[in-house]
């Protein structure tokens, strides 16, 4: 699938500034686990390129304060029927 973990690390930092989707998205369209995205973003990403990991950290950042609203969003689905 992928070459190096570094080439699946940098196309996962794309797919995340591109869409700006979650861990538990990016995960799903990869094929990885949420632990495997988790500490290619926040750990190995910073050793290849740290301007990148910086850009990244910033959506992760955003959606870890944004994810108790998704949380809310999805409970009041579930109870509608939705």
């Amino acid at each position: 699938m992928y070459e190096t973990i570094e080439e699946r690390t940098r196309e996962l930092a794309a797919f995340v500034l591109e869409t700006g989707s979650t861990v538990r998205a990016a995960a799903e369209r990869f094929g990885v686990s949420k632990s495997t995205v988790h500490k290619d973003l926040s750990e190995r990403l910073e050793r290849f390129d740290r301007a990148l990991w910086l850009r990244v950290r910033a959506v992760l950042e955003l959606n870890k304060a944004e994810r108790h609203i998704r949380g809310g969003l999805a409970t009041r689905k579930k109870y509608r029927g939705e």
